[in-house]
């Protein structure tokens, strides 16, 4: 009987305790929602993930061995993504990693063509630029992926042994280079003979999901897969 009589008290939280979207406002969504229904049919869905060939594989092309690759999300400026994604990086909103992650996941259950990955890798933040964020958005997108898509997260198997500043201002060809030799394998051990899913927030040319899974791919009988929330346009 006491709990019958608590369960109206909980359904009227939100009238006390609003949550709203994200971008909207709208408060016409779940209280683990990030946004409600109407924003997330704008989001501007790839397919990649489905095919092979598509725009993200082809950036590792002749480059690195990757089995398979794909983006969510298209990105540009001024969208609902980009917001989204700055909301993430820039005002500590962990939430949107997470709803990403949980999107991405929702993506790999209606295609098999990730099945054969063992665990999932974040790609690292450099220590002071973590330390300054105070979280690896990276991190909590894999997160977000496993909490519907099961596999194992390990999120410390790599660091990033050099600071290297914004790419944004970079050129295709500066972009490589800048990227060579920043990552290392930490836990080797739990990485030989796996097939490893890389997952970062953006990719633009590739160069530093490259270069980490350059660093995967040297260890024994490793393969790497890529997937990411958005693809620049």
């Amino acid at each position: 009987m006491r709990i019958a009589n608590l369960l109206p008290i909980r359904d009227l939280l939100p009238l006390f305790l609003p949550h709203h979207c994200e971008t909207c406002g709208s408060d016409v969504l779940g209280s683990h929602q990030f946004l409600c229904s109407r924003c997330q049919e704008k989001l501007p869905v790839t397919g990649f993930l489905k095919y092979a060939g598509n725009p993200v594989e082809k950036l590792f092309y002749g480059r690195c061995r990757i089995q398979q690759a794909g983006a969510l999300y298209y990105f540009t400026k001024d969208s609902l993504l980009q917001h989204i994604l700055f909301a993430l990086k820039y005002r500590e909103q962990k939430d949107a990693g997470y709803f990403l992650g949980r999107m991405i996941g929702y993506a790999l259950q209606k295609t098999d063509r990730f099945d054969e990955v063992d665990c999932l890798i974040p790609l690292p933040l450099h220590p002071r630029k973590e330390n300054r964020r105070g979280y690896n958005q990276a991190n909590l997108i894999a997160a977000g992926i496993v909490e519907v898509w099961r596999r194992p997260l390990i999120p410390d198997a790599m660091i990033r042994t050099r600071f290297t500043e914004s790419q944004t201002q970079r050129n295709r060809i500066d972009r490589w280079q800048h990227m060579q030799d920043v990552f290392s394998v930490a836990k080797p051990d739990l990485l030989n003979n796996r097939h490893l899913l890389l997952v970062d927030d953006v990719v633009t040319t590739g160069a530093s999901l490259e270069a980490c899974a350059k660093s995967l791919l040297s260890l024994p009988n490793t393969r790497v897969s890529i997937v990411t929330a958005a693809y620049t346009l």
